[in-house]
């Protein structure tokens, strides 16, 4: 026999189930929102107190609606919510089962692909998937086999609202750690973020990517060319994490490659910069974009990051002496149509000279065609990055085929040399050589 107060209270329910039932589209909207304004934060024995022990019937009916009507956005944003709040109460995990045994996933995972529908609806898909992420390893790996981080990183590379971005990132993020069967799925499809149009996007990912890594361990070997592409970003942001990658990367089996891949960048394609200087007389406002030119951005991103690898790791700046860094670096001093390129690499120049590599290698500037080329004659404990600089002329870096190095002038008192500008890349590296001399 039940009491007086448990009939009231299930006769109640049938009401309120009845009343859902015979509403309209108006009537369920405002059932929702009273339901989310009072419902908000309970857990899930206050839940079934609230619906007289019959909170599935409700929420059987909010799943239904919600896979009948997705695909038109309708109210989508309440129900999500509404559903959200079964999903995260304390002690529910019985509401995310019967939630997963209808497809509640794979209808999640769906809402983000369509174009309809707005961004702050798939926000809401996104909260519940990472609460269903959070609940245990099981349920992340259904997520990922119902191709859900092709789903999530797709989603990530063509959201338009940073907020959303980063409620992507956070379920990317649940993905990857405590999920062993396919946290190489996740890495993968990080890294296939890295080429998206999205600044902040591409932001998120190596963020993620580096908490990826150390989880992992191994890499893969697309992850060179990839992030080595996101430096020609005109971005700092995205490309302060680059580096920041690439600082992890130098660890793994993949430094040999990106160190040879950075030198490379401070030498642009010839078939680059000629298409360049062919547009330049065609249409005057190719000048104008000359300075925003990729290769040249990578050019200079990558004297950066040589620069402040060989600053943190002697032994690195060693080997990269090895790959001619020094020659690629006044070569892309000598880029004039570039300046933060020149400045760049002049400030590298300054890293890997006297003060990393003095008493390790021995060498002269090499005698060039020119007669008047300086010739330095060190101590075997000195140093001397080997370069051809006329006195007078300067240095014709490769493939630019317009700027010249400034000239540099000659330590040797007496000599016929050309001055330079203080700060000027040919001053900083006067300065240099003039250290070597005397050490």
């Amino acid at each position: 026999m039940t009491s007086i107060k448990e009939q009231a209270a299930i006769s109640r329910l049938l009401s309120f189930l009845q009343e859902w039932d015979n509403a309209g589209k108006g009537l369920r909207t405002q059932i929702l929102t009273k339901f989310i304004e009072t419902n908000e934060g309970k857990t899930g024995p206050e839940l079934e107190l609230e619906f007289s022990q019959g909170a599935s019937l409700f929420l059987i009916r909010l799943t239904t609606w919600l896979r009948i009507t997705y695909m038109t956005g309708l109210d989508l944003e309440k129900i999500l919510r509404s559903i959200g709040i079964f999903l995260s109460a304390v002690s529910s995990n019985r509401y995310l089962i019967e939630f997963l045994e209808i497809g509640g996933v794979l209808t999640l995972l769906e809402i983000l692909g369509l174009e309809k529908i707005k961004e702050e609806d798939k926000k809401e898909s996104i909260k519940l998937l990472q609460i269903i992420a959070n609940t245990g390893r099981k349920y992340k790996e259904l997520i990922c086999e119902s191709y859900g981080v092709r789903a999530i990183a797709e989603f990530l590379a063509k959201s338009k609202s940073e907020e959303t971005q980063e409620e992507v990132q956070i379920l990317l993020d649940a993905l990857v750690h405590g999920n062993p069967k396919y946290q190489n799925q996740v890495y993968k499809g990080l890294i296939a973020l890295l080429p998206c149009r999205s600044p902040k996007a591409q932001q998120l990912a190596m963020q993620t990517l580096r908490i990826a890594q150390a989880i992992i361990g191994a890499t893969h070997p697309s992850i060179v060319d990839c992030v080595l592409k996101v430096l020609g970003t005109m971005h700092l942001e995205v490309q302060y994490e680059a580096i920041e990658l690439i600082k992890d990367l130098i660890h793994y089996d993949v430094r040999l490659p990106l160190l040879k891949g950075l030198v490379a960048l401070l030498i642009p394609p010839v078939k680059e910069t000629s298409k360049l200087q062919a547009k330049i007389f065609t249409d005057s406002s190719v000048l104008q974009i000359t300075t925003q030119l990729p290769v040249f951005l990578q050019q200079a991103a990558a004297a950066k990051t040589i620069g402040i690898l060989a600053r943190g790791d002697l032994k690195l700046a060693e080997e990269l002496l090895h790959f001619r860094v020094v020659h690629s670096l006044m070569t892309a001093m000598g880029n004039t149509d570039h300046s933060n390129s020149q400045r760049l690499a002049s400030l590298t120049l300054e890293v890997l000279g006297p003060g990393w590599a003095r008493g390790r290698l021995q060498g002269m500037a090499v005698k060039a065609a020119d007669p008047h080329t300086v010739l330095l004659h060190c101590p075997p404990s000195a140093t001397v990055l080997c370069a051809a600089v006329p006195i007078g002329g300067g240095a014709c870096p490769q493939g630019h085929g317009g700027g010249t190095l400034p000239a540099l002038s000659c330590p040797t008192p007496g000599a016929r040399c050309s001055g330079a500008q203080p700060g000027s890349p040919a001053s900083i590296l006067r300065a240099m050589l003039r250290s070597c001399t005397q050490k």
